[in-house]
């Protein structure tokens, strides 16, 4: 049986590399915090204007592995009092989305370096407390548009931060790191029979 364990008290910087289906995928390990390549985001759009039941909506578009639309909030108060399941499920669902649809970022800007995120996600079809893909594409967008600057720190719903690394040539990003801390899920045997 091969043995899946945590290794802990990790205090140096540990580079890894590994093949996914999407390529060549790099890390780094700093203590207990992971910063890992994500895939090369494509397809953004500013400035996309939707009408829904709820209310129209000015939202910007990026595929960061999966779409994603990123709404706007003028302040703290607004994002907290966004209707995210009525709001987040009329954009989700609406037709220039479709047939794949999209998750739904609000977001209001700190600072330079700092913004807050809530996620309607997809398939979960509600809020999340956390979004990788979320958390990148609305620093990615605000960075489009001159907002923030790598590295951007998003604060999520669960109270805990993401930081997100990017290289930015006018509007594409070719390279962008996903930062955070790694807890253990689970430790699992996987035995060699099962993969038969």
């Amino acid at each position: 049986a091969a043995r899946f364990v945590h290794l802990t008290g990790i205090v140096s910087k540990s580079a890894m590399a590994f093949r996914t289906i999407a390529g060549i995928i790099k890390a780094e390990l700093m203590g207990s915090r992971v910063k890992i390549q994500m895939t090369t985001p494509h397809g953004l759009r500013l400035n996309v204007h939707v009408e829904t039941d709820a209310r129209a909506f000015d939202l910007d578009f990026i595929n960061t592995g999966v779409p994603h639309v990123v709404c706007f909030m003028a302040g703290p108060g607004e994002l907290e009092s966004a209707d995210m399941q009525r709001w987040g499920h009329a954009v989700r669902f609406h037709p220039q989305f479709q047939p794949a649809g999209t998750n739904v970022n609000f977001v209001y800007v700190q600072s330079p370096s700092q913004i807050v995120v809530r996620t309607y996600e997809r398939g979960v079809e509600g809020e999340t407390l956390a979004c990788g893909t979320g958390a990148i594409a609305s620093a990615l967008v605000c960075a489009a548009r001159s907002r923030v600057a790598s590295p951007v720190e998003v604060k999520t719903r669960s109270g805990e931060s993401l930081i997100i690394h990017f290289k930015q040539l006018q509007n594409e990003f070719p390279e962008v790191f996903l930062e955070g801390e790694a807890k253990v899920a689970y430790e699992a045997d996987l035995w060699s029979e099962t993969l038969k």
